[in-house]
């Protein structure tokens, strides 16, 4: 569901300164005469040689003009009203294209548009030679058609973007009204809108009729498993919250996920393992296969999960958990020594300085396992003693680190290559309570990404989820204002 899988592959993803030295005067030291310092050599600035761009002939320029006129509105990077750049010289049409390019290949936003926790970067792109390759070849279209990420998630979210844009130009959906739960045996009003509203997005689903029978209850369950709820098929009050987010947002929200995928390289690792942030689950990939998958807890809002990219280089056995400082000042510290004592907390230092750190065993707060990767935030991955958070369908509960349901089973697979490090070895390392780091074999390293995907495609169609942290919003704002910046620079 969350792969990245190539297209042709299984499917389930500036300003340049110049700085002058300054030269000092020599002066004689004392008792000699001093004598005048030989003038500075001052090298003359030499301004950057001007961007050459490629000649068009007509036929390019008109094929240009019209291939160019919705690209941005298809590729997400514009809403409806939205006026893209003005395209009245040939000048004015290259720039316009290599501004596109660069969008709709590594993304809209500038450096300066990102948040702190938005961890992924794309990498940088050039577009002028190949737009000037494709401009001597005669060969525009297909170079155009080459830019966007190269991967069956992004396709799918493209098809899902014209379609719900579709239904936002016939109207959209009406709000349904609030009332009782809805469940088989119900009728009236209330049915006949949900019929109506559910139909918008379901073709099987029977538009009209003022009674809850079966055949509806399977389309509810439909719905709930599109928008990631518990598949009861009775609409209650998350239900009906996900059916009445205005098909704008949801628009927006399939604008903000192309974008990320557009800060994804453009060939992902055969080996690794990526994080779904906001429907916390972990899987596993070799190659466009998906091995191993696992639920997770993730950030609470508040306590965001970042989205990042790493490498996991070692597994940490029983380890201990050295408590962030706002977490021991505001939630540890104030339940007093009894409560640290009893947990298995240990004091390190006194006074201001004092810190927290939670021995290795079965109450600590890591469990049995940490999955340590390179980051500037301090996550990982890790176990934990709270297993109850898995069974629900919200598993947003985390201060930022991801907790696994099956750390085990991550930490065999990562093992498997290793003789000194099998099951039978894990166990006896774990059965001492002892901590102990084992460092990875260079080759058994495995890329980790944590990625905050609320839309996709799957085979029932567009799915979406909620967007705890607010994220989508920021972004498709972003998108939306860095395009008109851009188009009213380029007039």
């Amino acid at each position: 569901m969350y792969s990245v899988s190539k297209r042709n592959h299984l499917s389930s993803l500036f300003h340049r300164g110049v700085a002058a030295a300054a030269i000092a005067g020599l002066a004689a030291g004392p008792g000699l005469a001093q004598q005048q310092a030989p003038a500075p050599t001052v090298q003359p600035v030499v301004p950057p040689a001007p961007v050459q761009l490629p000649a068009l002939s007509p036929k390019q320029s008109a094929e240009l003009a019209r291939l160019l006129t919705d690209a941005g509105y298809e590729q997400g990077l514009r809403h409806d009203g939205a006026s893209g750049p003005r395209l009245g010289s040939d000048e004015a049409l290259v720039r316009a294209t290599l501004d596109y390019a660069r969008a709709v290949h590594s993304g809209r936003l500038d450096q300066s548009d990102f948040q702190q926790d938005w961890g992924l970067r794309p990498q940088p792109f050039d577009p002028l030679p190949g737009f000037a390759d494709a401009v001597k070849r005669d060969r525009i279209a297909a170079w155009l058609r080459s830019l966007p990420p190269p991967y069956a998630g992004y396709d799918g979210l493209q098809k899902g973007l014209a379609k719900y844009r579709d239904i936002e130009a016939k109207g959209g959906w009406a709000t349904l009204p609030a009332g009782p739960d809805l469940s088989v045996g119900a009728t009236g009003a209330r049915v006949t809108a949900l019929r109506k509203r559910l139909a918008v997005e379901d073709s099987q689903v029977a538009a009209t009729g003022a009674t809850f029978d079966a055949a509806l209850k399977e389309a509810v369950i439909r719905a709930q498993r599109r928008y990631g709820l518990r598949p009861t098929g009775t609409v209650s009050t998350g239900t009906l919250g996900a059916l009445n987010v205005p098909v704008g947002d949801r628009v927006r929200q399939i604008m903000a996920n192309m974008e990320r995928w557009r800060w994804l390289p453009a060939e992902m690792p055969a080996k690794r393992i990526q994080v779904n942030i906001a429907a916390a689950v972990l899987t596993v990939f070799e190659g466009d296969e998906a091995i191993a998958s696992m639920k997770a807890v993730t950030g609470r809002p508040g306590n965001e999960t970042p989205m990042l990219q790493s490498r996991i280089h070692s597994v940490v056995l029983n380890p201990p958990w050295n408590v962030p400082t706002s977490i021991a000042t505001k939630e540890l510290f104030p339940k007093g020594a009894a409560y640290l004592a009893r947990n298995n907390y240990k004091v390190i230092g006194t006074g201001p300085n004092r810190r927290l750190q939670q021995q290795p065993g079965p109450k600590t707060a890591l469990g049995r396992y940490k999955f340590d990767f390179q980051n500037p935030y301090a996550v990982y991955l890790h176990d934990t003693p709270a297993q109850a958070a898995f069974s629900g369908f919200s598993r947003l509960e985390s201060h930022g680190c991801v907790r696994l349901e099956k750390p085990g089973e991550l930490a065999e697979l990562l093992f498997r290559n290793d003789q000194n490090w099998q099951p039978e070895q894990i166990n006896a390392a774990l059965a001492t309570e002892k901590t102990q780091r084992v460092q990875l074999q260079p080759q058994d390293q495995v890329s980790v990404y944590l990625l905050y995907w609320t839309a996709f495609a799957g085979g029932n169609g567009m799915n979406f989820r909620a967007d705890p942290y607010s994220w989508d919003k920021k972004l498709a704002s972003k998108i939306e204002n860095r395009s008109a910046a851009t188009a009213v620079a380029s007039r």
